[in-house]
């Protein structure tokens, strides 16, 4: 069956849509606004908040190459080799060839880099619930499933 929404009329035309006040506008500040907060809880463990960002990427699984990081955050693969040295520098994380194709490296955390896993999870505990204040449950369930509908029709899972 069709989606619907899919043959609605657009949303922003030449005349509704303003720089000021739009949807894309509001989701960037807000993703600048967290990224600030959580640069700042991230310097308490000694790292900056992009490395959070990277580092909570492959301890969830969510990134084991630097291919796949640099697709899911959007970095570009130098600025993502830099990142990675420096991690690998700091002890955190590991580089280790992939047995079935030996052109892909995953990544992994250290003993270092598991060891200050625990510490980051509290840093995005405590940053979304000062950003959520005011939210119901209900209300952060319903703003999920529209940024993973947003992220969906724009092709990303």
């Amino acid at each position: 069956m069709a989606d619907k929404r899919a043959d609605s009329p657009p949303i922003y035309t030449t005349e509704t849509y303003t720089p000021v006040s739009n949807v894309g506008r509001s989701l960037i500040d807000a993703a600048t606004l967290l990224a600030g907060a959580i640069d700042q809880g991230a310097k308490q463990v000694g790292i900056s908040g992009p490395q959070w960002v990277v580092l909570m990427r492959i301890a969830s699984g969510v990134g084991s190459s630097a291919a796949e990081l640099c697709r899911r955050i959007g970095y570009d693969s130098g600025s993502m080799t830099r990142m990675l040295d420096r991690l690998v520098g700091l002890g955190l994380i590991r580089r280790d060839r992939s047995d079935d194709d030996r052109r892909v490296v995953r990544l992994s955390l250290t003993e270092a880099g598991q060891a200050m896993y625990p510490r980051l999870r509290p840093i995005a505990i405590d940053v979304l619930n000062r950003h959520l204040a005011g939210f119901t449950p209900s209300e952060v369930d319903q703003l999920m499933d529209f940024l993973h509908r947003i992220l969906k029709n724009g092709g990303t899972k």
